[in-house]
Formats: C-alpha cells, sequence, structure tokens
C-alpha cells in the first residue's frame, strides 16, 4: 500500500477515469475508439487502484462473481442486439430512423452526433463491458497470485 496521498489522489482520478472510458465507448462510432478501448481505459482505472490500494483492498470490492456477471452481461447484450434485427439479416441496424440512437444526421455519415450510430454504441457498450470486466479479471488475479492470495467465488 503507498502513501495517503497517492490513495488520495487515486480516488479523486477514478471518477475521470470512468467517465472518460464511458466516453470513449460511447463516442467509438463518431471518433476513434469504441469499446474495446473504452474498456481498456477503465481497467487501467483498477489497476491505479490495485496499485494504490494493494490487492487485498481491491479485492473486497471486485469479486470474481461481479465480474464473471458484467462480462456475461456484456455478451448478452451484444447477442441480444445482434439478434434482434434477425428478421432482415443478422446485425441488421434496426435502431436507424428511431428516436433511440437513430436520427440520420442531415450533413452526412459523421456530423459528431452521438444519436446517429444506431444499434453500434450498444455494441460498443456491450463490448466495453465484456472488455472491463475481463481485463479487470486478469489483472486482479495476477495481482493475487503474485501476493499469495487467491481469488473466491
Amino acid at each position: 500500500m503507498l502513501s495517503k496521498i497517492v490513495r488520495t489522489v487515486s480516488n479523486q482520478l477514478i471518477v475521470f477515469i470512468l467517465i472518460f472510458g464511458l466516453y470513449i465507448i460511447m463516442h467509438g462510432h463518431i471518433t476513434p475508439g469504441g469499446g474495446f478501448q473504452g474498456g481498456a481505459v477503465i481497467a487501467s482505472g483498477v489497476v491505479m487502484l490495485l496499485v494504490a490500494f494493494g490487492s487485498s483492498d481491491i479485492k473486497k470490492a471486485l469479486r470474481e462473481r461481479r465480474l464473471s456477471v458484467l462480462e456475461s452481461s456484456g455478451a448478452l447484450i451484444f447477442i441480444g442486439v445482434a439478434f434482434a434485427g434477425i428478421g432482415t439479416v443478422f446485425f441488421y441496424n434496426f435502431l436507424v430512423g428511431t428516436p433511440i440512437f437513430g436520427e440520420i444526421p442531415p450533413i452526412g455519415s459523421n456530423s459528431g452526433n452521438v444519436w446517429t450510430g444506431g444499434v453500434i454504441p450498444l455494441m460498443n457498450l456491450s463490448v466495453g463491458l465484456k472488455v472491463l470486466a475481463g481485463l479487470s479479471a486478469i489483472v486482479l488475479a495476477m495481482a493475487l497470485f503474485s501476493s499469495g492470495e487467491e481469488m473466491e467465488e
């Protein structure tokens, strides 16, 4: 465990890292980024907390079951959205032209409007959930293994 200053700064920074990761996930269809990149950013926040507080403190907050549920939720959302448009084709963008992420931009395909992606923001969100849970579980398992502890069910 590091000094009180490092722990305090980490507590303040994690909020901004989470917000930035969510920004990358939700704007992945109009900017460089997406679910994988945003999930990796959020997982890097978990790494920062592991370094600042140690693996035993973080293990209490991040249980293996919670990470597993988060990762499975991402997979189910991804599969659900992919099959939702199956009446036409697999991965059909059924939200285009609807009020939910389906607004058609008047200027072209990349007007910078987050509501123009159809199902792509939902796909990015599901991939982000899988990546942040998977990478966090891997890093937490490595930290616990190096400290001689084990992950709990």
